[in-house]
């Protein structure tokens, strides 16, 4: 058998779209605190933000992206490549 496992393929795939989505988290939660900070001052009656709330979302997104690309990871990796290379 030729090239790699199928786990190795989905680590291989998955592993460079969640780091893109971990920089995209990081760069994200400093201005969406900013932002938000900015306009619930404008309430007489508000809440503090907490750094669990954008941890949280940050967790959600990148199982997200894990869940989607493991998922399409696995299909791929598991096509027969005579069918998808045969035309028709």
């Amino acid at each position: 058998m030729l090239g790699g496992s199928v786990t190795s393929i989905v680590r291989l795939l998955s592993s460079d779209f969640v780091k893109l989505v971990l920089i995209s988290v990081l760069i994200a939660t400093p201005l969406a605190w900013w932002g938000m900070n900015r306009w619930l001052n404008g309430f007489p009656y508000h809440i503090s933000i907490q750094w669990w709330m954008f941890a949280l979302a940050g967790l959600l997104a990148v199982f997200i992206a894990l869940l989607t690309v493991s998922a399409q990871a696995i299909k791929a990796a598991l096509a027969d490549p005579v069918k998808v290379l045969k035309a028709d």
